[in-house]
C-alpha cells in the first residue's frame, strides 16, 4: 500500500472536491489541488450568542476560514440559528461546523442551520463502557443496521439542505464494538470512519471529509497513512478530502510542536485539505500557527525528481526504530545508537554559551558536542563508501535537498547496503543570512525532526535554526517528548477549551503545572469534558476531567476513581492521588540568587 506519491519526492494528494455553503456567498469549495484551509473553534457557550458571534468575528479577522461550534444538546443546535442569522446580520458568512458528539438529535437539528456537521463515530451511535464481547459475524452485522438507522436521517437531512459532513474518528473514543473486532489501533480508527462513509455512500451523499485524531502524533500520522492507502485502494471515487489535527495538544511550545509534528509531516507527504492547531489557549492564536505552517511546507518539501528513487526503509503504517548499531559519543561516556534513547547534540557554539549554566542533576543538558564527533557527512543523493561501521553518518551541509527528503533518502541508501550506522538527524542544511523567528524556527525544527523521529529514523538530533544557544537545546529535547521518543518532564494532554468546557481550561493547565511540573515521566490528561473518551487517556497515568459545573472527576488511566470533587479542592486531591499510586516526588528547593 502506498501512502502518497513517494516518500522522497513532494505531490499534493488530489482529493475530489466537496461543497461547503455556497460558493461565492461565503462558503467554499475543499479539496481537488486547492489551498488548506484553516479552521479553528469557540470556546464559548454555545447558548451566550452574543459571546459565540463576537468569538467568530475575531476567529474570521485573523483569516479563520471554517468556524466550529459545540452543540452538546438540541436547545444549542437550535441555537445555531440565531449565531448564524446574527453572523450574516453582521456581513459575516464564514462556514459554520456543528460538533456533535452524543446526541443524534442534535445533529438533526443543526443541520437545519449550518454548513458542515462533524459527528464522532465512536459515540455518535456508540456508547463507550469497555466492555469485552466477542462479536459474531451475524451480530456485528446486525450492530451496522442498527448504526445505520441512526446516522441515514442525517445524511437525509444534508442532502435535502445541501451540507457537508465531517467524518471525526477520535483515538480515544472508538466504540466498544470496533475496539473488541479491530483494537486500538490505526486499522480501528480507519474502519470506523469507513462503516459511517459507507452509510453515506449507500444514500448517494458524497459531500464529506475524514479526519483521524490523536493526542498522540505517532498515532494520527499513522491512521493518516492508512486511511490515505486504504482510500488509493478503493479508487479516484473513494478519494475523499482530510481535515488534520492533533487533538488535545495543549498550550505554549508544547502544544506547537506537538501540532507540528503531526500536521507538518503530513502536509509535507502532500496530505491534508483543512487544519486545526489545537491550543489550551484563546482561538485566535491558532490560527497564526495554521498560517506560519501553511507557509512553511514549500520550503521543506522537495519537487525534483533527479534523485535515485529507492524502496523506504521505513514502514509507514506501523512505527518501529531503525536498527542501528552502539556508538560512544565521547562525552561522559554516552552512547546512542542500537536500544540507547536517542541524544542530543550541540554544536560547539552552543556548548560554549550553556557549559557553565548546566546543573549536576539538571535532564536538560548536551550529550555531546558536533565538532568532536567521529562522524561521516555525506550526500545521500550520490553513492557513498562508509568504512567504519561504529561512525555515525548525517548528511552534510549545502546539499540541495530538504531536510526530511536527505535524511529518508540516507536511511534507505544505507538499507540498501546492509549498514546499521546511527544517524544524526539536523533540522536544517542550510542557513540565510538572517536567523529565523523563533516561532518559525520552532515550527520548521518540530516538524522535520519529528517528521523523520515518526519514521523510525534517527539516533541523534542536532537543532540550529534556533538561534538561541539555550532555547535550541530546550527546543531539542521537547521535540523528543512530544514524539514519544524520550520522557524528560511531565507530559499534559489538555485539551483545547469550547463550549462543552466545564471550568476555565487555561487558569486550571496552569495551576496543575504548577504543582506538577517537575514530576519526570508522569502523564497528566486535563480534559474539559469526556466527549473525545476515556481513551484518549488510556496512556495518560492520571486524569482531571470536568464532570458537571464546578465538579471534577479524576482519573487513573482509563478508569474514573474519584468523583464530583469541588473545583477549588480538586488539584490538590490530583496530587494527593499521584501520591497515592507512587508517583510523587517533592520538587527541588529553589536556589536563592546570589
Amino acid at each position: 500500500m502506498k501512502y502518497c506519491h513517494s516518500p522522497f519526492i513532494y505531490r499534493r494528494r488530489s482529493s475530489r472536491e466537496i461543497t461547503i455553503g455556497q460558493p461565492g456567498h461565503g462558503g467554499l469549495l475543499l479539496g481537488g489541488k486547492r489551498p488548506v484551509v484553516m479552521q479553528s473553534m469557540l470556546t464559548s457557550d454555545t447558548m451566550d450568542t452574543a459571546l459565540s458571534v463576537q468569538q467568530t468575528l475575531d476567529l474570521v479577522a485573523v483569516g479563520c476560514e471554517i468556524v466550529r461550534i459545540t452543540a452538546p444538546t438540541v436547545k444549542d443546535a437550535a441555537n445555531l440559528r440565531t449565531i448564524v442569522s446574527e453572523l450574516h446580520s453582521k456581513g459575516c458568512r464564514v462556514p459554520i461546523v456543528a460538533d456533535i458528539h452524543f446526541k443524534p438529535e442534535a445533529a438533526l437539528e443543526a443541520a437545519k442551520w449550518v454548513e458542515v456537521v462533524r459527528i464522532n463515530p465512536g459515540n455518535y451511535a456508540d456508547s463507550k463502557k469497555f466492555n469485552i464481547r466477542e462479536y459474531t459475524d451475524d451480530q456485528y452485522t446486525a450492530e451496522l443496521g442498527r448504526i445505520e438507522e441512526r446516522f441515514s436521517p442525517l445524511v437525509r437531512l444534508c442532502i435535502e439542505h445541501g451540507r457537508a459532513i465531517r467524518i471525526g474518528t477520535n483515538h480515544g473514543s472508538l466504540s466498544d464494538r470496533v475496539m473488541n473486532r479491530f483494537g486500538d489501533t490505526p486499522l480501528g480508527m480507519v474502519e470506523s470512519a469507513f462503516e459511517f462513509a459507507r452509510i453515506a455512500r449507500k444514500q448517494g451523499f458524497h459531500n464529506f471529509k475524514f479526519s483521524m485524531k490523536s493526542s498522540n502524533p505517532k498515532v494520527m500520522i499513522q491512521c493518516y497513512r492508512l486511511l490515505v492507502a486504504r482510500l488509493d485502494e478503493l479508487g479516484a471515487d473513494w478519494s475523499y478530502p482530510l481535515h488534520l489535527g492533533v487533538t488535545e495538544a495543549g498550550e505554549g511550545e508544547d502544544g506547537r510542536i506537538k501540532s507540528a509534528i503531526g500536521i507538518g509531516s503530513l502536509l509535507c507527504d502532500g496530505i491534508g485539505d483543512t487544519i486545526r492547531v489545537s491550543l489550551t489557549e484563546d482561538s485566535p492564536n491558532e490560527i497564526a500557527v495554521c498560517r506560519d505552517l501553511i507557509a512553511l511546507i514549500p520550503e521543506l518539501v522537495n519537487t525534483r525528481s533527479s534523485i535515485p528513487e529507492l524502496p523506504s526503509s521505513y514502514d509507514p503504517f506501523s512505527y518501529q526504530r531503525r536498527e542501528s548499531r552502539e556508538v560512544d559519543l565521547g562525552l561522559d561516556g554516552i552512547r546512542c545508537g542500537g536500544e540507547q534513547t536517542i541524544r542530543v547534540v550541540v554544536t560547539r557554539a552552543t556548548w560554549d554559551k550553556v557549559a557553565d549554566k548546566i546543573r549536576p542533576k539538571d535532564d536538560v543538558r548536551p550529550e555531546a558536542v558536533y565538532e568532536d564527533l567521529n562522524v561521516l557527512e555525506v550526500d545521500p543523493s550520490l553513492d557513498f563508501d562508509v568504512n567504519c561501521d561504529t561512525q555515525l553518518i548525517t548528511v552534510r551541509d549545502g546539499v540541495d535537498l530538504p531536510a526530511i527528503t536527505a535524511f529518508r533518502l540516507l536511511a534507505a541508501q544505507l538499507a540498501r547496503k546492509g549498514l546499521r550506522n546511527p544517524i544524526l538527524l539536523k533540522d536544517c542544511l542550510s542557513f540565510g543570512a538572517q536567523p529565523l523567528e523563533p516561532k518559525i524556527a520552532l515550527l520548521q525544527a518540530s516538524v522535520v525532526l519529528g517528521a523523520l523521529l515518526c519514521d523510525g529514523i534517527g539516533d541523534a538530533i542536532l537543532v540550529r535554526s534556533e538561534a538561541g544557544a539555550g532555547q535550541s537545546l530546550r527546543l531539542a529535547f521537547n521535540i523528543l517528548q512530544a514524539a514519544g521518543c524520550r520522557s524528560f518532564k511531565t507530559d499534559y494532554v489538555a485539551c483545547p477549551s469550547c463550549g462543552r468546557t466545564l471550568f476555565n481550561l487555561q487558569t486550571v493547565t496552569a495551576r496543575i503545572k504548577a504543582r506538577t511540573a517537575h514530576l519526570k515521566g508522569v502523564k497528566i490528561a486535563i480534559m474539559g469534558c469526556i466527549v473525545n473518551g476515556p481513551g484518549e487517556m488510556a496512556d495518560a497515568d492520571f486524569g482531571y476531567v470536568g464532570g458537571g459545573p464546578g465538579k471534577i472527576n479524576l482519573y487513573v488511566g482509563k478508569s474514573a476513581v474519584k468523583f464530583n470533587i469541588p473545583e477549588s479542592e480538586a488539584v490538590e486531591r490530583l496530587v494527593d492521588l499521584i501520591r497515592e499510586h507512587g508517583k510523587w516526588v517533592e520538587p527541588e528547593p529553589v536556589e536563592a540568587a546570589g
